[in-house]
């Protein structure tokens, strides 16, 4: 590094990120990152109760169709690597989708952008769709930066799981 270069973030460092199969002693982190309220906002969805979440990963980790797999971070206070968010594949709607979520700290430093490169290196099933709410602007700019397209919208109905809203359809040939 010459001294005139910008000092480089941990998270900029391609050691600073790494990918693992999401066990269950990681869903508690990941049960506290889902529940934040802006987060679900931006993502147009409503938070699981604990009872809920678990369940749904308990059917995931057990399902052969989902390739999940935590993201982590290495801890800027030397701590080894914290859990960040989470990335899969799973099915959905008859397509091989994928989907990811980030803890709201750690937005903006490019993590899911390197995360879902690093995830589409090793998942090679394609196509693969992928959907955000149409004013995720973030989102969209994350998946275009790693090669999806987006192909329409539509109007997303009211579940126990998503809010009523319009949904912006990508996908990665």
């Amino acid at each position: 590094m010459h001294p005139t270069d910008p000092p480089t973030r941990r998270e900029d460092r391609a050691d600073a990120i790494r990918l693992r199969p999401v066990g269950p002693d990681e869903l508690p982190a990941l049960f506290e990152i889902q529940t934040d309220p802006e987060s679900n906002h931006m993502a147009g969805t409503k938070p699981r109760t604990r009872e809920a979440f678990f369940a749904a990963w308990e059917r995931n980790l057990a399902d052969p169709g989902v390739n999940a797999r935590v993201i982590e971070i290495d801890d800027e206070r030397g701590g080894g690597f914290k859990v960040v968010g989470s990335i899969s594949r799973f099915p959905a709607d008859g397509h091989d989708a994928v989907g990811y979520w980030i803890a709201r700290a750690h937005w903006g430093r490019g993590i899911a952008s390197r995360a879902l490169l690093m995830f589409l290196s090793e998942e090679r099933r394609r196509p693969l769709h992928a959907t955000a709410a149409r004013t995720n602007a973030p989102s969209h700019r994350i998946l275009e930066k790693c090669g999806f397209w987006c192909v329409g919208y539509r109007m997303g109905e009211e579940t126990e799981r998503f809010v009523a809203r319009e949904i912006a359809e990508f996908v990665l040939e």
